[in-house]
């Protein structure tokens, strides 16, 4: 290890000054907004010092150069203290921070990547740590840079199994380029933490989890100095700083008690200002600023026009599953451009995900079964432009990350999710195995696009889409062969839904996705030996839905629809339709979906049994004909 050389006790007694400072900022800040977290601030007001102003290595200038050491705020709660170290530094005026909170500043509660210093929005605790793993993972394996990864936990968010999943991630993939502080203050929000100040528990965990564990005083500067120093010239495992710390550390009569909590101090700030600036040695302004020089060695990297290095190559009729295709289209992608990644968790086999192992088996990370860690993973490989990031997994298993899938929202994410096995037209796996929830997840996600393809060339040009759309994409793909019903050449687009099937006789709208648009297509036949024309709509996106086809379609079938899809009615593509359609006059919806928990079985039964196979479309066409 590099040997250590103790900082001069000028830089050390400026850092214990900065801290002053810094926990200052923070209760005026929280003062003028009336409401905050100044004593979650104060117990890590040494370790912003020492990470802000010794440590890291950053460009003032650019606070997200593709060089620069990464810092991941996981308790979001303290953000105040955050931004007046960005405000110390010199990033923009120390008075700016007085606009906490306002509904016209960006200086938000939590941080946000309205910030130019934030990557990721955090406050919904336990998800900064799988952030950090993505990022350090680029950083080690993709970038090979010398840039390193620090994330700030709380004590309290400790006791989220996301923390835990994503240590293991860390200590597996040897991140030696990652550092976990974590913030031990003893007390949560309403109560004292489980663990308390027992620091050996927390050092055995860490160690037990594969991590160089070192337990400091949070509040000692060279402590500090020197754990960072040991980190980064630990090789093989990522460290876990452990800090003892006091919540409200330095607030006279209030340091280290209980019911402080997310509370400004109000009419108690003077006299504990008071007292800090009594602290602070250099009456001066500071002028310290990063001492270290930010190293110039991660690559250029342009996602931009991320394409298919070939284009579909199926014969019509040809039955591919849509899950299939997709591990065929990441393929292409990773062919043709080399920062496109797939992300799984242990389901790539089924997934198809990992075909894009024959391509560059370094482009596919395997996150285990751990689904909250791999969308946050996929969320940190994606900062900063560095990946074109595609996480998969059975649809269903999403559900439990959705809080992480909400946060990759308003951390303006560009990752893509790919779920397959969804609906009861996976078959004898049973109801725990079928998404029928999951249309509804993503399409409630704030600018979210998605994608429901039918065959294997509209899955191709799916992901290539994907590839190049801004914000969360969630594209649907499904366990049984389908057959191929569109030419290689077909066109696609965001909102823009396919008529596949029509006549100038059409009585009535069949509207299906997946699955059951072959469903739609045969029962259209069989009311066409019947003597009804039964027009039939692909709709490729469910969100954004193609809303003028559809009118304009239904209109000229007399104004009836009847919807089918593999999922609950609740969310799915049936309300999307009739959101659509909302305000049409002379329009109905006839809506068929999955109505209960289903069971297992073979998928035709069980597509009979639930209502929406052929002879169910048949059924409600006619009567809704009859109305």
């Amino acid at each position: 290890m590099a040997k250590y050389h103790k900082p001069e006790n000028r830089i050390v007694q400026e850092l214990k000054d900065i801290a002053h400072k810094l926990r200052i900022d923070s209760i005026r800040a929280t003062d003028a907004s009336k409401s905050g977290h100044p004593t979650s601030c104060a117990s890590m007001a040494e370790i912003m010092s020492v990470l802000f102003f010794h440590t890291m290595r950053y460009k003032l200038s650019s606070p997200k150069d593709a060089c620069n050491d990464r810092f991941i705020l996981s308790k979001g709660h303290a953000a105040p203290i955050l931004y007046a170290a960005w405000a110390e530094a010199g990033l923009f005026p120390v008075n700016e921070l007085l606009n906490l909170r306002k509904i016209d500043s960006d200086l938000e509660g939590h941080p946000t990547p309205r910030l130019n210093f934030i990557d990721v929005g955090t406050g919904s605790l336990g998800q900064g740590l799988s952030v950090s793993c993505g990022m350090a993972y680029v950083g080690k394996y993709y970038d090979k840079a010398s840039y390193r990864v620090y994330c700030l936990i709380g004590d309290g968010e400790s006791a989220e199994g996301s923390v835990w999943e994503a240590m293991h991630f860390a200590s597996y993939y040897k991140l030696d380029n990652l550092v976990a502080i974590f913030d031990v203050n003893r007390l949560g929000q309403s109560e004292p933490t489980s663990l308390q100040h027992d620091m050996e528990v927390y050092r055995k965990r860490a160690e037990s989890f594969g991590f160089n564990a070192i337990v400091v005083d949070g509040h000692d500067v060279e402590e500090l100095c020197k754990a960072f120093h040991e980190a980064a010239n630990t090789k093989n495992k990522p460290t876990a700083l452990i800090c003892k710390t006091f919540k409200g550390k330095n607030f006279p009569n209030i340091e280290d008690l209980e019911d402080w909590h997310g509370k400004a101090l109000g009419d108690k700030s003077a006299g504990v200002i008071q007292h800090l600036e009594s602290l602070i040695k250099n009456k001066g302004h500071l002028q310290l600023h990063p001492q270290k020089a930010v190293i110039e060695d991660a690559p250029k990297v342009d996602i931009s026009n991320v394409t298919l290095a070939s284009p579909p190559e199926y014969k019509l009729g040809e039955q591919i599953a849509t899950r299939f295709a997709y591990g065929t289209a990441i393929a292409k992608l990773a062919a043709s451009h080399s920062r496109v990644i797939a992300l799984d968790g242990d389901t790539k086999n089924s997934t198809f995900s990992d075909k894009i192992k024959k391509v560059d088996p370094s482009r596919h990370i395997e996150c285990f079964i751990a689904e909250q860690n791999l969308v946050g993973v996929a969320i940190g490989a994606a900062c900063r432009d560095r990946t074109v990031a595609f996480v998969s997994t059975f649809a269903t298993f999403f559900t439990r990350a959705f809080d992480q899938i909400r946060m990759g929202a308003i951390s303006q994410t560009n990752v893509n999710f790919v779920g397959s096995h969804c609906g009861v037209s996976i078959g004898e796996d049973g109801p725990s195995q079928m998404a029928l929830e999951d249309i509804a997840l993503f399409r409630s996600i704030p600018g979210s696009t998605v994608f429901y393809p039918a065959d294997a060339v509209s899955t191709e040009r799916a992901v290539e889409i994907a590839a190049n759309t801004k914000g969360v994409c969630f594209i649907r793909t499904s366990r049984p062969n389908t057959a191929v019903i569109y030419k290689n050449d077909e066109q696609f687009k965001i909102g823009k839904a396919k008529v596949v099937k029509s006549s100038n006789k059409d009585q009535v709208l069949l509207i299906g996705a997946g699955v059951t648009l072959y469903e739609a297509i045969a029962a259209s036949d069989e009311l066409a030996a019947a003597g009804i024309g039964a027009r039939v709509i692909d709709l490729f996106t469910i969100k954004p839905i193609d809303a003028a086809t559809i009118i304009a379609n239904a209109k000229q079938c007399k104004g009836r629809i009847v919807v089918v899809e593999d999922h609950y009615p609740e969310g799915g593509v049936g309300e999307a339709v009739m959101s659509a359609v909302a305000e049409e006059r002379d329009i109905i919806v006839k809506h068929l979906a999955v109505p209960r928990v289903p069971r297992s079985g073979p998928p035709k039964v069980l597509l009979h049994m639930f209502g929406i196979d052929a002879k169910c479309i048949v059924a409600a066409a006619q009567e809704i004909i009859k109305k």
